[in-house]
């Protein structure tokens, strides 16, 4: 049985690294209906920014994908899930650490993971080895 949610979409983009700002206001536009705070959707835009910007260099490697976004609102909490088909993450528990990263000469700083996990209350990533990554975000927007 599906799960019911109070509002859901559901995005589809195509890797290129302008659509990353397309993407990171489409998801804080779904999400003011929960009325959130500036710092709130502040953090939905980063976290949200971060993972796709994630998907284009790290998952497709400059080359054209598909970046799926889908957000959820249940009650009074925002599940974000931004998914690509690309080359996967071989260790997550290395992917995550802060400052690890496997584009330096991108001069890429290596704290996707470590912001996304600052900026959001959950975050959960699954990935397959040549098969793609999906990050879940999920934010408790709190009572104004």
């Amino acid at each position: 049985m599906k799960e019911k949610y109070d509002n859901e979409m559901t995005l589809e983009i195509l890797s290129k690294s302008n659509n990353e700002a397309f993407a990171r206001v489409t998801v804080a536009a779904f999400a003011s209906s929960l009325d959130p705070s500036i710092e709130e959707i502040a953090d939905i835009k980063t976290a949200v920014s971060e993972a796709v910007t994630n998907s284009i260099i790290h998952g497709y490697e400059g080359k054209d994908g598909i970046i799926k976004i889908n957000a959820k609102i249940v009650d009074k909490k925002l599940i974000i899930e931004i998914a690509d088909t690309g080359r996967g993450i071989e260790n997550i528990d290395i992917a995550k650490e802060p400052l690890y990263t496997t584009k330096a000469e991108l001069e890429r700083s290596g704290m996707g993971f470590t912001i996304m996990e600052s900026f959001m209350d959950e975050l959960k990533i699954e990935s397959i080895l040549g098969l793609g990554t999906k990050v879940t975000m999920v934010k408790n927007i709190k009572e104004n």
